[in-house]
């Protein structure tokens, strides 16, 4: 299965694919729009690359990050844009879709959910056996790790389920009682 990870952002949105079972390395890349005003050009140019990635290496389906609200809203707005070419593009072509927040990303890829970016990029190159010749943008390495991500959630379904499985099971607190009055 080719996997489509994408790490959205409106100045650029990294893109990476990968193939399984396994991990295999097909491409990764970045699609720059810093060049271009904010706004209806910039979103032009990120649904048509998208697109035309789609179309060249075939993926079944797109690994997208889930974002959480950023402090500047207005940053927010261009990200939650760029997200929804990611998405226009993957309904254009068929895809399947899923979202994965940036820390279930990092625990899958980094062992652990507060793994920084040099540490992801460290993990997404180990694991697809990259040649250091290879130049990887950040953007593009999180895009990456996207996709490897939604390969190993094949693998295990629900990484919640499974920590929780391997976990001591403690007693729950009993409710407080109310104080009679």
């Amino acid at each position: 299965m080719r996997i489509l990870g994408v790490d959205p952002g409106s100045a650029v949105c990294g893109y990476g694919v990968v193939e399984g079972p396994g991990a295999r390395y097909v491409t990764a890349g970045t699609i720059r729009c810093a060049s271009l005003a904010p706004g209806p050009g910039r979103l032009r140019r990120i649904h048509e690359n998208l697109l035309a990635i789609i179309d060249e290496f075939s993926p079944q389906a797109l690994s997208l990050e889930r974002h959480f609200v950023a402090a500047n809203v207005q940053s927010a707005f261009r990200l939650g844009e760029a997200r929804a070419m990611a998405m226009l593009a993957a309904a254009e072509r068929g895809l399947a879709m899923f979202e994965y927040p940036p820390n279930e990303v990092k625990l899958c890829v980094a062992g652990h959910g507060h793994a920084d970016k040099a540490q992801v990029k460290y993990m997404v190159r180990k694991t697809l056996k990259l040649d250091p010749a290879i130049d990887l943008a950040d953007d593009a390495a999180d895009a990456l790790a996207l996709a490897l991500c939604h390969l190993g959630r094949g693998r295990v379904p629900n990484l919640v389920e499974a920590i929780e499985r391997i976990r001591p099971r403690t007693s729950r607190p009993s409710k407080p009682r109310m104080a009679p009055q």
